[in-house]
């Protein structure tokens, strides 16, 4: 039997995080557009007119893309659906990323690939028929265990289950990322609280914050000691990838299109060593405690497998932000490029930069690189130290632009 590929879908939330996300060695990108995404209030959302952009950025590196239209839609959305999947169809995006009977419904009248979210909280096989008749590909709910997942695409094999393309139906899992403590994602503290839909795309994370309990009928107050007990840790499978793979899936994704570009080029490439090691039979336990290292450079809450391997309860962090062993602090923008020598030139709007630190270059046409400044040119002059207003340069091989931002990486275990 010949063995389907696994493919890695990478988050992309701008793009600097899509060059991140091809530098990193993913196979399909997913994005949103304006309001109609799940991503919406916490990322600058792609506008309609950067479809084009994106889908040639894509085609001319072998990479396919994907366009989630994941939200609750409205009788108001429908114009702004209409133009999205007209741009959608003229520029031939791979799919769409839908639970919406409106968005499902449209796509199938115009021969869109559709893949079924994971806000449809799909959990059992019946369901996946049900859906099959609509979709090639179905994003599983995030509650399975490993072996319910298994079953699932045993079932498909044995029931021999068709999309709409005549092939098999594939699954896609979740590997990395975020978690809600809603099923599935479908949460309503936000609506009720700030009349912020979360299934619209304008969660404003009430869960991640501390609470007091309060005694309704003496008023005296507790503060949940720490746990933020509606804040799950994120989901990481860099250490039970090969049993993820065990199940079948077709599709391993990445969450994150809030996240910046170190945190998609970080995530992409180590999940993309790991598979690789894994196809070779190199996956050892060195490698993927390298790997839990790394990951552990860019945002975080904190990890654990999820469900996956059977979890009642879901692990809470006890931290609001981020648990990076690294931050990124800005400093500069890009003012000038040398093609002739392949010199960057970056002003210094804040803080100071000194030989040793290690820089990060976020742009369109790098996405993401680290660089270690052994020397420092400042002024055209060397220098041991380049404060605000101070211009420097540094051989770099990638074309820079006015909106490339430099960074100094900040260890914060030592802080």
């Amino acid at each position: 039997m010949k063995e389907t590929k696994i493919e890695l879908l990478s988050p992309v939330g701008s793009f600097e995080c899509l060059q991140a996300a091809i530098n990193g060695g993913a196979d399909a990108v997913y994005f949103g557009v304006e309001q109609l995404n799940m991503r919406a209030k916490s990322v600058n959302s792609f506008l309609v007119n950067d479809i084009q952009q994106i889908t040639a950025i894509c085609k001319a590196n072998g990479v396919k893309s994907y366009i989630t239209l994941n939200t609750v839609m409205y009788d108001h959305d429908m114009q702004l659906l209409d133009n999205i999947l007209k741009e959608v169809k003229k520029y031939h995006i791979d799919a769409v990323i839908a639970s919406d009977f409106a968005v499902i419904a449209q796509c199938n009248q115009l021969n869109i690939p559709l893949h079924i979210s994971t806000q449809a909280n799909v959990s059992n096989i019946e369901t996946v028929e049900f859906f099959s008749r609509f979709a090639d590909v179905v994003v599983l709910a995030r509650e399975l265990t490993l072996k319910q997942v298994a079953h699932i695409v045993k079932e498909i094999k044995r029931r021999k289950i068709k999309g709409v393309s005549g092939e098999l139906m594939k699954i896609e899992v979740f590997i990395h990322g975020a978690l809600c403590m809603a099923v599935s994602g479908k949460c309503y503290l936000s609506l009720h609280t700030q009349n912020a839909s979360a299934n619209r795309g304008a969660c404003t994370q009430n869960c991640r914050r501390p609470y007091l309990v309060k005694d309704a009928e003496t008023n005296d107050e507790l503060l949940i000691d720490n746990e933020y007990i509606m804040s799950p840790k994120d989901l990481c499978t860099i250490g039970i990838l090969d049993q993820v793979l065990k199940t079948g899936v077709s599709v391993l994704k990445i969450e994150g299109r809030s996240k910046g570009a170190d945190y998609v080029f970080t995530t992409t490439q180590c999940y993309r060593e790991a598979l690789d090691a894994i196809a070779n039979n190199s996956y050892t336990n060195d490698k993927i405690d390298d790997w839990l290292k790394r990951l552990s450079t860019v945002y975080n809450r904190g990890f654990w497998e999820g469900y996956y391997l059977g979890h009642k309860l879901g692990e809470w962090t006890n931290n609001p932000g981020s648990a990076a062993t690294e931050k990124k602090i800005y400093v500069g923008k890009g003012s000038r490029y040398y093609p002739k020598i392949n010199v960057a030139e970056f002003i210094i709007e804040t803080g100071s930069i000194k030989p040793g630190d290690t820089l990060m270059i976020t742009g369109h046409h790098c996405g993401m690189v680290k660089e270690k400044a052994e020397t420092l040119t400042v002024n055209g002059k060397q220098s041991h130290e380049a404060v605000k207003g101070d211009k420097i340069t540094f051989p770099f091989e990638t074309k820079i632009t006015a909106h490339d931002k430099l960074y100094k990486i900040v260890d914060t275990i030592n802080e």
